[in-house]
């Protein structure tokens, strides 16, 4: 068993690592950590959401940040402000021990640009930024990125389905022969391809968690065949069985998961909705209430939960199916996270079955029927 000593951390990151109580590195830790202290040259790594990425590429970053140069050494580009924010509180967390303050800055979309500004004027190391706040800050020449020697793409596929592909291409473009790229992501498409080829050295390090195993192997896996009609009865019959465990409840529209958010409040479930037209603060005060506990249910579209890391989810329901394979494995992954079980159930039409079948085939995982 590998401790984060053998891995090359040194011991005041691995005090407040104890303190966090993350004490054993994970897979992706132990194939990553080593590569990028020692080498820190382009590298892709390929894993599931919540297989403790943030601290595979976060250790190596803080431990390669001289505190004494005032200027951004480091960025991180992350599909949403949630796990923008999730990822520079981690980090601080991290550098609880150091000697010299490392300053870290989160950026994003949907707060004032004017006062991401001032912060960005202060003595500042790492950057963590969405892919559209970033430029905007580049075309205002408000963040100087001539110092980077580092530039991670996290959960890059993500990014990619949100559509930020010209955001991408005009930041890699900018910082271009200045730095290395760690790229991370559950899944490869195309598109991620092309960026790889495109901008990534040939010689990348390559290291894959679990290559047969894209789905999180402690996620158990059913689907329940029903009409259309009967979905709604079906889907509260279950969250009765699950007493008060929390989960997540996925539709492919705005408008199926406002209705079936109205329908769990007329049954006295306590669920909200999150959907992409809700303003910024009204999805913070919605996260807040599921990250604290004082929502049950979180009924959401794919885009709207990205970068939902809520801790403890007993389950996912796919309400609706999704309309890419690589949202099976975003959806599902919310739930079964950092070692604990998970369960994820996909309530299907008959004329569905061929579908669901697809996503198992390109998954490589056995979806199992429950009989009502």
């Amino acid at each position: 068993m590998k401790t984060f000593s053998d891995l090359g951390v040194s011991t005041q990151f691995i005090q407040a690592l104890e303190e966090i109580n993350i004490l054993t590195p994970t897979e992706i830790q132990v194939k990553a950590i080593p590569f990028l202290i020692e080498k820190g040259t382009d590298f892709i790594g390929q894993a599931q959401t919540g297989t403790g990425k943030t601290a595979a590429y976060g250790l190596p970053i803080l431990q390669s940040i001289n505190p004494d140069k005032p200027n951004v050494q480091a960025l991180i580009l992350s599909p949403t402000r949630e796990l923008g924010q999730q990822i520079a509180k981690q980090l601080f967390k991290f550098t609880k021990y150091v000697p010299v303050k490392i300053f870290i800055e989160s950026v994003y979309g949907g707060a004032h640009i004017d006062e991401q500004i001032r912060s960005l004027r202060r003595p500042t190391h790492i950057v963590v930024a969405t892919p559209g706040r970033l430029v905007d800050l580049l075309e205002r020449k408000a963040i100087d990125l001539s110092h980077i020697k580092t530039l991670v793409l996290d959960e890059a596929d993500e990014m990619l389905s949100m559509g930020f592909k010209k955001e991408l291409d005009s930041i890699l473009k900018f910082t271009a022969g200045k730095r290395h790229t760690w790229l991370f992501s559950a899944t490869m498409p195309q598109e991620i391809k092309t960026i790889i080829a495109s901008y990534m050295s040939s010689n990348a390090m390559k290291i894959e968690v679990n290559k047969n195993d894209i789905v999180n192997k402690d996620i158990e896996h059913k689907f329940l065949i029903c009409a259309k009609d009967e979905k709604p009865d079906i889907l509260f019959q279950f969250l009765k069985t699950q007493g008060a465990d929390r989960g997540l409840v996925f539709c492919r529209t705005k408008a199926e998961a406002q209705t079936v958010t109205k329908r769990l409040l007329a049954k006295k479930i306590n669920a909200d909705a999150l959907h992409g037209d809700m303003l910024q603060k009204e999805r913070d005060k919605v996260m807040r209430a599921f990250k604290n506990g004082k929502l049950q249910i979180l009924v959401a579209t794919d885009l709207a939960a990205r970068g939902i890391d809520v801790k403890e989810l007993a389950f996912v329901v796919h309400y609706q199916l999704p309309e890419k394979t690589e949202y099976y494995t975003h959806r599902s992954g919310r739930t079964g996270r950092a070692g604990n079980k998970g369960f994820s159930l996909t309530m299907i039409t008959t004329k569905e079955q061929g579908a669901l079948r697809d996503i198992e085939r390109e998954l490589g995982i056995t979806i199992k029927e429950i009989h009502r």
